[in-house]
């Protein structure tokens, strides 16, 4: 049977950030599966570089019996492995910049089917953001005008997006 969380100790200090309060959950899972640094696995876009990281994840890090350098396995779709598997030398570079020295000697892939047993689980790229909802045409150019002092152009258009996020919320027919 599982153990129950244990609550978290009351901090007097006011807000902190949720990062700090996960850190050592995290931290503990992540060194279950020989992550050394949970850094590897949350900010692994950012190591290996969104094209790499839209294909493939990393799922543990194993060490030999002499402790000279890990091997790093990853988890890809078997239709990307070919691809991954010529980018290795400069994703281990990658890797090992992000520890700070020459932690991983080996990146070894492990290929899964898209479907089947892991169904749901071998999916690598991020979710697509909801289809926008359609505004008023009210709406649209009070959020125009609201926007419309303003001389640049992503800026205006940025700032249009926020008013009729805004305005939508406040308005009691949400949009229609």
């Amino acid at each position: 049977m599982a153990k129950p969380f244990a609550p978290l100790p009351r901090r007097t200090r006011g807000f902190e950030a949720a990062s700090k309060l996960l850190e050592s959950r995290i931290r503990k899972a992540g060194e279950a599966r020989g992550f050394a640094i949970s850094r590897l696995l949350t900010h692994w876009t950012e190591i290996a570089g969104p094209d790499i990281a839209a294909q493939c994840r990393p799922v543990k890090v194993g060490y030999g019996k002499g402790g000279l350098g890990g091997t790093l396995t990853l988890l890809t779709t078997g239709a990307a492995g070919p691809m991954l598997q010529m980018q290795l030398p400069a994703l281990r570079e990658r890797v090992n910049a992000c520890y700070g020295y020459n932690a991983i000697a080996r990146i070894t892939l492990t290929q899964t089917a898209p479907t089947g047993f892991t169904e749901g689980q071998a999916q690598f790229d991020a979710p697509k953001p909801p289809a926008p909802r359609a505004l008023s045409p009210r709406i649209q150019a009070q959020a125009r005008d609201t926007a419309a002092p303003v001389q640049d152009e992503g800026l205006r258009a940025a700032l249009e997006r926020l008013a009729c996020n805004v305005l939508s919320k406040a308005d009691p027919n949400k949009g229609s």
